[in-house]
């Protein structure tokens, strides 16, 4: 279809991606349990939006720049952590705020915010970027016409995949975000969401090419 082959295979590698720990699983899941459905799908959204950018940086070659250029990698890699950090930063000085302040603690952004921070978690993730870059020609035939256009269906496939994924952990983790006790829970969400992004941060400023 398109000029791509193995679409079965693939659909199992995004699977095996998509359930793999990781920045955008954890996003997803704290801003589920900290605003609600709402919330987790507006990250979803956020979260796929970056693979669309990715998407279009693999099928017209700005991905491979990351893949030759070390100081290209090295800059959007610190942009990346840099960004984790001021999530994590956020999200301390929520569960730091004194008790009095519990009721804005507990308040979760705006929709439009978390699908914005969404956005810049992957966007931002060279990794990312690469991996489209190395897994996606492994599906397109050598012949394809229009090997651009393969890139594309390839990518769009990935992203309403992964949206689905996404929309499925969120109807996973409501319920517990339901059934949890309300007192402190805010405070204790956000620094733990804060030590966990700060993790990852981390992790990814210490990735090599």
């Amino acid at each position: 279809m398109l000029g791509t082959h193995d679409l079965p295979l693939f659909a199992a590698t995004v699977f095996v991606l998509n359930a793999t720990p990781g920045v955008d699983m954890a996003y997803t899941v704290a801003s589920t349990l900290r605003g609600g459905w709402r919330q987790g799908l507006a990250a979803a959204v956020g979260i796929m939006a970056g693979c669309v950018l990715h998407t279009l940086a693999a099928a017209f070659g700005l991905a491979a720049l990351l893949a030759t250029s070390a100081e290209a990698f090295l800059v959007l890699k610190l942009a990346g952590a840099a960004y984790l950090l001021y999530v994590a930063w956020g999200m301390a000085r929520a569960g730091l705020r004194p008790a009095a302040a519990s009721a804005e603690v507990s308040a979760p952004p705006s929709l439009w915010r978390t699908v914005r921070q969404g956005f810049f978690t992957n966007a931002l993730n060279p990794k990312v970027a690469l991996f489209f870059l190395a897994l996606l020609p492994q599906f397109i035939d050598a012949a394809a016409p229009d090997k651009t256009a393969a890139f594309l269906f390839l990518g769009a496939w990935f992203i309403a995949q992964g949206l689905l994924f996404l929309a499925a952990l969120v109807a996973l983790v409501v319920p517990l975000r339901r059934s949890r006790p309300r007192p402190g829970v805010g405070r204790v969400l956000n620094l733990g969401g804060a030590g966990l992004f700060t993790l990852l941060a981390a992790k990814l400023a210490f990735t090599k090419p």
